[in-house]
């Protein structure tokens, strides 16, 4: 027993060195020299740089927060035509990546485009394109990560707003306040926690935004990152930045656990807890209310998606030029061998923690999970400037050849960054599931013989399926979307739809670029309604 409990111990301790290694070689590579490039850009890039960072995330902070928040309060407090409908479907939105959502918001604007288009057709020849808003450069960047991200405010809050007792309602009226005083003063400050963890992992995701800033051609930390290394190959520079970026996340990611310790998400089903009742909105109430969910869920999936289906209608050569089974190929391949990576090593991670309880695991358990912060150019960049590092300095001085090939450029490369990227889904995801198995069934279990390998294999495992499903369902909605990773260190002409749709239209070929698009969006929006039940999973309903 000594024997295995080693094992589970040093295999959960070799998983979270592993995984914390591209945060120490961020932090390492700050101290080394760079190029003149970075003389040069501190004088002048590297403000604006800050400076785009600060702005893009203050105001989509403030536009995700009103949308998400208001949306889920409506949802989840009255009963209009379609609510039903609108709880699972205003979570589309994850189906479209922000440089997705940058394409489509160009293709309608435009010169000459949709917009243009559609007035041609209703009015006839005219000269529209100077009366049609342009929506391009940061105002572009805001709505496309915006309406991309509104949802994880959405799905947090609307968890908070379903439990909340009915007293707090019941508070609010004997107290004489108005349906929008409760809500200000009584039912936003009880879901507060809720909703800075929502706005908490939309600040990360917009710091990590790629695709859309680099569309628009706006400067900021991670377009520096990119551009370091690919237009002045200085890998240790782009770490320079990365380190910055860093500052931005971790800031974050502590004020994110400071504002809910001790804190609840919602009450318990006992003790006062009085379910809450609906307020069924009649008249032009119940249309303001189905209008404005409706507004939302038009601009933050259907916008997109009908936007794709044109541009793939009017230009059908683009659909048959494309090697969509290639790419199909490609895009599960990565998902599925990724996710069963993630699985396997999160399972065994989290059962060495649990046999082993030991306080050092633990700790860097704690910090491996914070990979996800972390965005993937970042990540892609640390791995690449680590297998240098280990190539040069370890492999060729024992005399072997170099190593480079098979981690850089490489399916295997992807995989592993791809695990680092996403292993805090995995292990939390699991580490939720494994709190509801006391620890007395694994010491019944020992008492009647079972050895660790078999408690494991027969008993937490079946436990886990549920879980389990649903953790690969979001690791694979994840992957189809990421950019960055897969577009640095995917093989030599090896594309999946996201970085064929990236290709196309940073050539300008914003219509050859609607037919990955709309298979990405499609594909990431069944996932999406398969987990569904999952993520608003309710009682009482």
């Amino acid at each position: 027993m000594y024997k295995l409990f080693n094992i589970w111990f040093f295999f959960s301790l070799f998983v979270s060195i592993f995984v914390i290694i591209p945060i120490i070689t961020v932090f390492t590579s700050f101290f080394e020299e760079t190029s003149n490039y970075y003389e040069l850009l501190k004088d002048t890039f590297l403000i604006e740089y800050i400076f785009n960072s600060s702005v893009l995330l203050i105001c989509v902070l403030v536009l995700t927060f009103i949308i998400g928040t208001s949306s889920a309060y409506l949802v989840s407090f009255f009963d209009f035509p379609f609510s039903n409908f609108f709880k699972w479907a205003l979570i589309l939105s994850f189906a479209v990546p922000p440089y997705i959502y940058a394409y489509s918001l160009t293709a309608f604007f435009e010169n000459y485009g949709t917009a243009y288009t559609i007035l041609k057709n209703l009015f006839g020849e005219g000269n529209y394109n100077q009366h049609i808003p342009k929506f391009d450069g940061m105002l572009g960047a805001i709505l496309s990560i915006s309406f991309s991200l509104f949802a994880y405010v959405y799905i947090l809050a609307r968890a908070s707003f379903l439990y909340q007792s009915q007293s707090l309602i019941d508070l609010g009226k004997n107290l004489g306040f108005s349906k929008f005083q409760s809500f200000y003063k009584i039912v936003l400050p009880a879901a507060r926690p809720a909703i800075v963890a929502g706005l908490s992992l939309v600040a990360m995701e917009t710091l990590a935004e790629f695709g859309a800033v680099d569309f628009f051609s706006i400067n900021t930390l991670t377009t520096g990152i990119y551009n370091s290394w690919i237009a002045f190959d200085d890998l240790a520079f782009a770490n320079r930045i990365s380190f910055f970026l860093l500052l931005f996340i971790f800031a974050l990611f502590i004020l994110e656990n400071f504002s809910r310790k001790n804190a609840r998400y919602h009450f318990n089903s006992r003790g006062g807890f009085k379910q809450k009742e609906k307020i069924k909105l009649i008249g032009n109430k119940s249309l303001y209310a189905f209008s404005y969910c409706f507004l939302i869920f038009f601009f933050s999936f259907l916008f997109p998606l009908l936007q794709m289906m044109y541009w793939t209608m009017k230009f059908p050569e683009n659909l048959f030029d494309l090697e969509i089974f290639e790419l199909l190929k490609n895009t599960l391949y990565i998902v599925i061998l990724s996710s069963f990576v993630l699985i396997l090593f999160s399972l065994i991670s989290n059962y060495g923690n649990r046999v082993s309880k030991n306080k050092v695991l633990n700790v860097l358990s704690t910090l491996s999970i914070s990979g996800y912060a972390i965005p993937g150019v970042i990540l892609a960049i640390a791995f690449i400037s680590f297998i240098a590092w280990f190539d040069n300095s370890i492999i060729k001085s024992l005399g072997f050849d170099s190593i480079k090939k098979v981690f850089i450029g490489s399916i295997l490369g992807l995989v592993l960054v791809y695990f680092v990227r996403f292993y805090s889904l995995a292990f939390n995801g699991i580490k939720s599931g494994y709190e509801k198995i006391n620890i007395s069934v694994d010491e019944s279990a020992y008492l009647l013989g079972y050895s660790k390998r078999k408690t494991f294999m027969n008993i937490h495992i079946p436990f886990l399926r549920n879980s389990l499903l649903f953790i690969i369902i979001l690791i694979s909605l994840e992957i189809i979307r990421e950019l960055p990773i897969t577009l640095i260190l995917r093989p030599f002409n090896f594309e999946t739809f996201a970085t064929t749709a990236y290709i196309s239209a940073s050539e300008d070929l914003l219509e050859a670029a609607a037919v990955p698009s709309l298979f990405l969006i499609l594909i990431a929006s069944l996932f999406i309604i398969i987990s569904s039940k999952y993520i608003l999973r309710e009682n009482n309903e």
